[in-house]
């Protein structure tokens, strides 16, 4: 509480804009903080659930420092920002590390996804069950997402709650706050429901507040988020994401996604979720610089429970670095955080990716304690025959590292890889 309070009084210290749009960043996420931390008293709460929430109350304060640094203001507030919260938050979460357990999918979605969400994501008309509809030329209960969640956060009740969203290009920086739950959003396909905007770091917008599912800003505007989740247990099938550099922000919490488009530039998947993509297309642009880093990893403690998990997806080129792909650089990732942890599993690498296959962020930092892992890729970037050879690499081949992540272990592949026609491998 007394790191929330000490957020607060920085307001009237703000300069500008810029400083103040950082400022209610921190002020949200020291909200959540509060609230994901009286979760973990909860008596229904795991040992799991108290170490996801832990993780991203730690993520939290660390986001809400990084939207300082992006507008060069450490001078005078990050001092006062300084407090013993996260010192404690990490105490916690080594006291409370849960030992590894195997996650249970049913239907090719997690165990937590109910059967009448896996019912209705595997409908072919989910729209049908909607209980609003948007759509831009009148034909739907109202005209833009903003009134749909607004509606959504007015309702009686708490069950599951699906807005439609008809095929249109609806431009609207839309946020689903942390008041209203069980939501579910559906469109018409991959590019007919469009939502697109043009928010930036360039543009004096803060990392984590610029969510869109196309971000139109351009790759001179630096970070441009196109989406940012730090949703708890939430799902997002076939969906287009598309920007250029943080491109997706899987902010933090447990997330999901499935067969789904990423299109980007620098460090387009980041953040410090728990997540997991499958059979999703990951494209490389054409990036301003000439190099193109898919991961940006963020965990910044050994026992947060958190990584990006990417099984049985491509990446490749998009159209627009094809026909220059000889003079681009194009890496798995990068570490932003000290303990940075990424695993690409199966996964079909394209030439472009460089033989060295990661990259650094800065000098050393973080070689000898992120984890990056490859187990059984292919496709021509896919040798690991000359990648880096830093004591945080690893190419998976012993059974006790690669049961986290094989497909029958962390997936549970064997109860559902059939069904989608994708051929697999069960064990190592």
């Amino acid at each position: 509480m007394h790191g929330k309070a000490s957020t607060y009084s920085l307001g009237s210290k703000c300069r500008n804009g810029r400083e103040k749009a950082a400022w209610e960043d921190c002020l949200e996420l020291y909200e959540e903080i509060v609230l994901w931390l009286n979760k973990t008293t909860g008596s229904e709460c795991t040992k799991y659930d108290a170490q996801t929430w832990l993780s991203t109350a730690l993520t939290n304060l660390e986001t809400c420092r990084t939207g300082f640094t992006e507008f060069g203001v450490t001078d005078y507030i990050l001092p006062l920002m300084s407090n013993n919260v996260s010192k404690l938050i990490s105490n916690t979460l080594a006291l409370n590390k849960a030992p590894y357990g195997e996650p249970s999918y049913k239907d090719g979605f997690p165990s937590w996804i109910n059967p009448g969400d896996r019912k209705l994501l595997q409908s072919s008309s989910p729209a049908s069950q909607a209980n609003i509809v948007v759509a831009q030329d009148g034909s739907g209960n109202v005209k833009t997402i903003k009134e749909a969640i607004d509606a959504a956060s007015k309702r009686s009740g708490s069950g599951r709650y699906v807005i439609y969203v008809k095929a249109g290009t609806y431009t609207e920086n839309v946020e689903v706050g942390k008041s209203v739950k069980n939501v579910m959003f559906v469109g018409d396909g991959i590019g007919k429901t469009v939502v697109t905007g043009s928010k930036s770091v360039g543009g004096g917008t803060t990392t984590f507040k610029s969510a869109t599912f196309r971000n139109t800003a351009g790759a001179k505007n630096h970070q441009a988020v196109a989406l940012r989740s730090g949703s708890d247990l939430s799902v997002f099938y076939k969906c287009s994401f598309e920007g250029y550099q943080d491109t997706l922000y899987v902010h933090s919490q447990r997330q999901f996604y499935r067969e789904c488009d990423i299109y980007g530039t620098v460090d387009f998947i980041f953040g410090n979720a728990a997540v997991v993509f499958q059979n999703c297309n990951i494209y490389a642009r054409n990036p301003p610089n000439k190099t193109n880093t898919v991961t940006a990893q963020g965990r910044t403690d050994p026992n947060q429970n958190t990584g990006i998990s990417i099984h049985n997806c491509k990446v490749a080129a998009a159209s627009d670095l094809k026909s220059v792909q000889s003079s681009v650089k194009t890496y798995l990732g990068r570490p932003w955080q000290k303990y940075s942890r990424t695993v690409f599993m199966k996964t079909y690498l394209d030439s472009l990716i460089s033989p060295a296959g990661w990259m650094p962020w800065s000098g050393n930092f973080a070689l000898d304690t992120l984890y990056y892992g490859e187990y059984m890729n292919t496709g021509p970037g896919s040798s690991t025959a000359n990648r880096v050879n830093w004591k945080g690499y690893h190419v998976i081949t012993s059974a006790t590292v690669a049961s986290q992540f094989t497909v029958a272990s962390f997936i549970s592949g064997n109860n559902w890889l059939s069904a989608t026609n994708v051929p697999f491998t069960a064990g190592l």
